[in-house]
């Protein structure tokens, strides 16, 4: 099956490269019997790409059950996943199977991984290499032929690190990883994931879908998503209900966003952890953040210059000489490394310092320059954005900033 087909079956809405990699990767371990382990934040939608893994293996006519890990008691988790002997604890009042006995040779997704008590995971790892298992308070070796699919929104090295997840757990789950992207990172997919649930919800309250107001659109790229596609899911929902007229304004947009003050950019420090909750750590965290800023700045600046030289060259008005080699990283030492560009682009000869008044003038005439190349692409090809952001090197969310930007008429 293609990943657009799979994609399609599963309602899985986007086109960004690290969700087609997600699904490509899930339909080539599927027919395997391998552990998978899926990384993401909450809301992200691991659960399906579990399904897909199940639906495309050998053991697709087998159960398959969902587990969520960490909302099971500590105390009770044994006695969920392997089962129990009458009388092993208090309310043991009869056998009881537990769920690797429930899905014998279909597949369990083990949500949460990383909230596993260290007991369970042991008996989880007797399980994944020896295919055998105890039940609470029973001296019987049990066998079981089932395929575990585990995920995790935690960083499992940082509790390896911490003694509260075991490492041969971790290598023995980790034999393929699978990692779905934040919503914030997934670019033109929220606005289409936006239309998508309109479309959903307005099929199922019986009214027209809705339409996000040209001025709402830079709003969506700005919120972080912290519930990702849940989240976004049930907002539409929401003001599908609560809207009247079909636009979203960016007020009310705003007014109803989980979080009022979680914006991009996120560039933030690290939070201290144990080893580290003095001053010091709060400072190099603050470096980070503007190392990280500037070096944010630079790719900026440099992809700029790129469609300038590039479309300038078209025109024979733009030097060939002083090309840059690469965007400014910044070491962890001090000062800053070079990263290569795949395609070199323009940069003038090193000038003098200059005063704040020439430098004014120059960027005003790089915008002009600008807004002439985006004003000339447009021309050209009729008004069609897609095919002038093509050409200008630029995304098309990008060149409608643009065009807002500089009061272009179309």
């Amino acid at each position: 099956m293609s990943i657009q087909t799979t994609k399609q079956r599963y309602g899985i809405i986007g086109n960004c490269r690290e969700i087609n990699t997600a699904v490509e990767i899930a339909l080539q371990v599927a027919p395997t019997e391998v552990t998978v382990l899926i990384y993401g934040e909450n809301g992200t939608g691991k659960d399906v790409f579990s399904r897909v893994i199940h639906d495309h293996s050998k053991r697709r006519h087998k159960k398959m059950l969902a587990i969520n890990t960490g909302a099971i008691p500590a105390g009770t988790l044994d006695s969920e996943l392997f089962g129990h002997e009458r009388g092993s604890f208090t309310t043991a009042y009869e056998n009881r199977k537990g769920y690797f006995e429930e899905v014998e040779g279909g597949s369990i997704f083990l949500d949460e991984i990383g909230e596993m008590p260290t007991e369970t995971q042991a008996r989880l790892l007797r399980l994944l290499e020896n295919g055998d298992f105890l039940r609470v308070g029973s001296n019987k070796v049990m066998k079981a032929d089932v395929r575990v699919i585990a995920a995790t929104n935690k960083n499992l090295v940082d509790l390896i690190r911490q003694g509260k997840f075991r490492e041969d757990l971790f290598f023995r789950l980790n034999t393929v990883s699978i990692t779905i992207p934040p919503l914030r990172d997934r670019g033109d997919d929220i606005e289409l994931l936006f239309s998508y649930f309109a479309l959903v919800f307005a099929e199922k309250y019986n009214r027209d879908p809705l339409v996000l107001d040209q001025d709402a659109i830079p709003l969506m790229y700005q919120y972080r998503w912290p519930g990702n596609v849940r989240e976004l899911r049930n907002l539409v929902e929401k003001l599908t209900v609560l809207v009247k007229g079909d636009i979203v304004s960016p007020t009310i947009l705003k007014n109803n966003l989980l979080i009022q003050d979680s914006y991009l950019p996120s560039v933030l420090p690290n939070q201290p952890g144990p080893e580290s909750t003095n001053s010091n750590a709060y400072a190099e965290g603050r470096e980070g953040m503007l190392l990280n800023m500037i070096y944010e700045l630079g790719k900026e600046m440099a992809d700029l210059k790129k469609m300038v030289y590039q479309l300038g060259m078209q025109q024979g008005n733009m030097p060939e000489n002083g090309r840059p080699t690469g965007y400014p990283i910044p070491n962890q030492g001090g000062g800053y490394a070079v990263e290569p560009l795949e395609t070199p682009v323009y940069q003038a000869p090193i000038q003098p310092i200059r005063e704040p008044s020439q430098l004014l003038e120059e960027s005003l005439s790089l915008e002009k320059k600008e807004k002439e190349l985006i004003t000339k692409a447009l021309n050209k090809h009729g008004n069609n954005r897609k095919k002038a952001a093509s050409e200008l090197g630029i995304s098309e969310r990008t060149l409608y900033r643009k065009i807002k930007n500089y009061d272009i008429d179309l």
